[in-house]
């Protein structure tokens, strides 16, 4: 069996993006200070933009949006927007594929954490 970085001469393609290794691509699609952190907080729950923010109160308005347009654009999350009656409601889930990104998300999380309660 091949390991992973043995095929570095083969360009990846996703999404009409290349990149050079599937490191590359997986950063590609979470990597960034806050896609991962989006990602972490609709593991369990679906959220509307608000609750986001509530959860991620450093993140300024502009970032967020751009990420979730990516994320939605990469088919890792879904927009539900709900127009049936005022207010107009938008909330936010993993899609099946973003679903997908739970054990290696969770992973980050729980190495976040160790590092956390080693240092304290």
């Amino acid at each position: 069996m091949k390991h992973l970085n043995e095929e570095v001469s083969k360009v990846i393609s996703f999404n009409g993006k290349e990149y050079p290794c599937c490191a590359s691509l997986t950063m590609g699609i979470i990597g960034g200070k806050w896609k991962t952190v989006i990602i972490f907080h609709l593991i369990n729950e679906t959220l509307r933009y608000n609750e986001l923010r509530k959860k991620m109160p450093t993140v300024t308005e502009r970032t967020l949006s751009l990420q979730l347009k990516t994320l939605e654009e990469d088919d890792v999350i879904k927009r539900q927007v709900y127009t049936s009656k005022p207010p107009l409601k938008v909330e936010y889930s993993l899609t099946d594929f973003g679903k997908t990104l739970v054990p290696v998300i969770q992973s980050i999380a729980n190495w976040g954490h160790n590092v956390y309660t080693t240092q304290n």
